[in-house]
């Protein structure tokens, strides 16, 4: 099997490592910048920040070795920076499709993008670098998904919906069609947008009204 390291010890690593095996990989080591986590599988060990993984690498071949980037939430910012670090130290990422996830042949998917179970990708639709299609997300025809962005399990984006780079679509949300949301948004669970939502704008309710400004994420 394929050798593959995670960067985060939480939930999302515990969704990753359910179906990896089944698409060729294994887990070999988990990082995060947590120093207070502990690793989440069995005799995987787990290393700390920069300097953890530099310790790693001097123990490792770091040759083949492929990567996933396990942060969840709204951290698109993060997941995309660590996604660049690794990579420049010669990880290769990759995208991760969940056996019984639909993909669509016309759909375009970036590197480092992991679509969960029971989701649902559409025609044509375009998914950025490091993106995160969570489990029973339904996104549409025609849809373009800004790298970094999060879609959060049940959450439906209707046809031709715009998503700005590093978004988060929370649980259960609904996007009408042809809406655009800005770059660095929020939209809270269970909402339905109904209107263009602009960059670094939180937004919840039925209809979505605009709550508040996303301050202190650059």
């Amino acid at each position: 099997m394929k050798k593959i390291v995670l960067w985060g010890a939480t939930g999302q690593a515990v969704v990753l490592e359910e179906f990896l095996p089944l698409l060729g990989y294994r887990i070999i080591s988990v990082f995060d910048n947590d120093a207070s986590a502990r690793s989440p599988f069995p005799n995987v060990p787990i290393y700390y920040g920069m300097s953890g993984f530099k310790e790693w690498k001097a123990r490792n071949n770091s040759k083949d070795v492929y990567c996933l980037v396990a942060i969840g939430g709204p951290n698109g910012k993060d997941r995309l920076e660590i996604q660049n670090f690794l990579e420049k130290q010669g990880l290769i990422s990759v995208v991760a499709v969940h056996p019984k996830a639909f993909v669509a042949s016309t759909v375009k998917i970036g590197a480092g993008t992991q679509v969960l179970a029971n989701s649902a990708i559409c025609a044509r639709a375009s998914l950025g670098l490091s993106a995160i299609v969570n489990t029973s997300a339904s996104i549409d025809h025609e849809c373009v998904i800004g790298d970094g962005v999060h879609v959060g399990p049940g959450a439906t984006l209707a046809g031709c919906v715009w998503v700005g780079n590093c978004s988060f679509i929370g649980a259960g949300a609904v996007v009408l069609p042809r809406i655009r949301i800005g770059e660095r948004s929020i939209i809270g669970a269970g909402s339905i947008v109904t209107k263009d939502i602009p960059d670094d704008t939180v937004a919840f309710g039925v209809p979505a009204e605009i709550t508040g400004k996303r301050d202190g994420y650059y």
